[in-house]
């Protein structure tokens, strides 16, 4: 089981640099830095960081070919590769329509662009020319194979990761969800020339961990809300959730009314839409996604109110699976 961290670069890199360190030294083999337009930089953040650490691979998780060009995907990546010594990954995925709004971007056809996407950094990042004949002329390659993880959440995009990438960063949290995930991943990789067994199922949680467990499942209520609120309908009944609880839940947010927000959010629901808990606990449930076909963890935010002494607390979980 590999163990991965996904951090938010809308805070001081100083304060992500420490994070990032600390899970270095725990055992963390690849870091996570989401890509959005209104936080610093993704691949400045990761430059960066590849300067102060040795070991750990990192990239982007995930960029998308609506704001950024696959071709400068390519680039950054490859870049990212040398500054590194090779410790780069790569996340594509479709990004959301509220987003491309927000840039009066069209988002057209998520499905076809995304796989035409992880195709072009492919090829680019192999060191080979586009059919138009583009190519990364000025970059230096240090991997053979930098790793491309597809953003997958729907039926579609997850058979379709399977069918062209390396690796899958499932937005899920839950084993129901992998229960139905796995199998779409598979049907995929049966398109593929990459094996299952070295293929990354990735499961991209909501993780909140504490050696309280009230505290831990307190401090994930909020980020669960704002998963819930934008759950589809399918997703929602699959984890018996109602739809008029939902839309209360929506109605909160869009108020801001957060703090009614989490009064809405009931132990049942974070356990729909987070790994929380103590480390045993944590432990117990990684477990059983491991059982199902994961074979990454990504601990994505809360982590914690103390997010180092949270991290500290998975060093003896990490071990005990490697």
């Amino acid at each position: 089981m590999k163990f991965s961290l996904e951090l938010l670069p809308n805070e001081p890199i100083s304060d992500m640099i420490e994070i990032i360190k600390t899970s270095e030294d725990i055992g963390f083999e690849n870091l996570w830095i989401t890509d959005h337009y209104n936080n610093r930089d993704v691949f400045e953040v990761l430059a960066i960081a590849a300067y102060e650490t040795s070991t750990i691979k990192m990239g982007a998780g995930v960029s998308n070919p609506y704001v950024r060009n696959p071709v400068t995907i390519a680039a950054a990546t490859s870049t990212l590769d040398e500054i590194s010594g090779g410790r780069a990954l790569v996340g594509v995925g479709p990004g959301d329509k509220a987003t491309m709004e927000t840039l009066n971007l069209s988002w057209k056809k998520p499905l076809k662009t995304v796989k035409e996407a992880v195709t072009t950094v492919r090829t680019l990042l192999s060191g080979d020319k586009l059919e138009q004949g583009a190519c990364l002329s000025g970059t230096t390659k240090i991997q053979d194979n930098v790793p491309i993880y597809m953003a997958a959440q729907g039926p579609k995009m997850l058979e379709a990761s399977g069918e062209v990438a390396d690796g899958s960063l499932i937005n899920a949290s839950n084993p129901k969800d992998f229960e139905i995930a796995i199998p779409l991943i598979n049907k995929g990789l049966n398109k593929s020339s990459i094996s299952k067994n070295k293929f990354n199922y990735a499961a991209y949680t909501a993780c909140s961990i504490d050696e309280d467990m009230n505290k831990a499942y307190d401090n994930a209520r909020i980020v669960v809300a704002f998963i819930l609120g934008g759950a589809p309908e399918v997703v929602l009944n699959r984890h018996n959730i109602s739809l008029e609880v939902a839309s209360q839940v929506r109605d909160c947010l869009s108020k801001y009314d957060f703090k009614g927000a989490v009064s809405l959010i009931t132990d049942d629901m974070v356990n729909a839409f987070a790994v929380c808990g103590n480390p045993e606990q944590i432990m117990n449930k990684i477990e059983t996604l491991q059982e199902l076909g994961v074979n990454e963890f990504v601990v994505g935010s809360p982590i914690g109110k103390d997010r180092v002494k949270s991290l500290k607390l998975l060093e003896d979980v990490i071990n005990s699976f490697n």
